[in-house]
């Protein structure tokens, strides 16, 4: 299996994770369930009237963690880049189409399109042993 194969089953199979920005000086952390690998990044998708979109404008620096019942945890570093073109945004539409509910022009909110790079990301478990996906 592929490193990003690896990734997306993880996050498929453990589908609330976590982001964690910087706001400030401040860490921000929240739950987000929408993840997916297109050209070559794995992207997540924020609403782009959200704090969370504002704050990774502000510094690039992010990093996802996501846990399942065995112990074991994914823990995804790199630096926010920006990807709101037509297509990314359907790639979106397409990968969870429940998204289109909240984000249309009823609602009046945008979809970001958020992927990573310099991507770290590493599974760990809870008797100490640590796998490394991917290394930027």
């Amino acid at each position: 299996m592929q490193p990003s194969e690896e990734i997306m089953q993880f996050l498929k199979d453990n589908p609330t994770f976590y982001l964690a920005t910087v706001d400030g000086y401040l860490p921000r952390v929240r739950p987000i369930g929408f993840a997916m690998w297109y050209k070559d990044h794995l992207c997540i998708g924020i609403g782009k009237h959200k704090a969370a979109y504002k704050q990774l404008l502000d510094n690039t620096n992010l990093e996802i963690c996501a846990c399942n019942d065995k112990g074991e945890w994914l823990r995804i570093q790199g630096t926010a880049n920006f990807d709101n073109t037509p297509e990314a945004q359907a790639a979106a539409f397409q990968a969870m189409p429940q998204l289109q509910d909240l984000y249309n022009e009823e609602t009046g909110h945008k979809l970001g399109i958020v992927y990573l790079d310099h991507i770290s990301a590493k599974l760990f478990s809870m008797s100490g042993t640590v796998r490394d996906l991917l290394n930027y």
